[in-house]
């Protein structure tokens, strides 16, 4: 188990672990932190307090699990210590919905992109986090329950609520 072997000592274990899971962990990070280069440092943050701690690591989640719930932690606390930049009521004017060219339907494709991106970094961070987890990258209720550190219950209403602060945004879209 290459875990096990991690846990004790084994470098090109972690580092196997580390590229097996490290773009789901820097996807996870960006799409809670919107700027990549606080993604990378998030991350780099996390696999380090991972690689201390691996020895305590008893196996009661699966390593993926354990993973997203540190990098998770870490961009919330970093979410915490930020000021917050942009206000709420900010959302970005839909396009024009000119099909006749292909650069107008592409240019519109990216302003929802960018749109969409906006509306979930305006969501509040553990609606975000549960968001992400779920839609970008595919946990279960019960892996985002033990990745955040909360009930199923309270996932599902975290879910309810962010998509509907990101109908409510993308309405102007439809």
């Amino acid at each position: 188990m290459l875990v096990a072997r991690a846990a004790d000592g084994d470098d090109d274990a972690f580092a196997v672990l580390v590229q097996r899971h490290g773009p789901g962990l820097l996807a996870l990070a960006q799409g809670l932190l919107g700027d990549r280069a606080d993604a990378e440092e998030a991350v780099q943050d996390a696999l380090v307090g991972a690689w201390r701690r691996l020895p305590d690591f008893r196996g009661d989640a699966v390593f993926r699990t354990w993973m997203y719930r540190i990098v998770t932690n870490r961009c919330l606390s970093v979410l915490r210590a930020r000021p917050r930049t942009e206000p709420l009521d900010s959302v970005a004017e839909p396009a024009t919905r000119d099909t006749a060219s292909q650069p107008a339907r592409a240019a519109e494709s990216a302003a929802t992109k960018e749109a969409l991106a906006a509306a979930v970094r305006r969501l509040r961070a553990d609606q975000r986090a549960c968001w992400i987890l779920r839609e970008l990258e595919g946990l279960s209720y019960g892996e985002i329950a033990q990745t955040v550190g909360t009930s199923e219950q309270t996932v599902r209403g975290r879910l309810f609520r962010a998509r509907c602060n990101l109908m409510k945004e993308m309405a102007s879209w439809r």
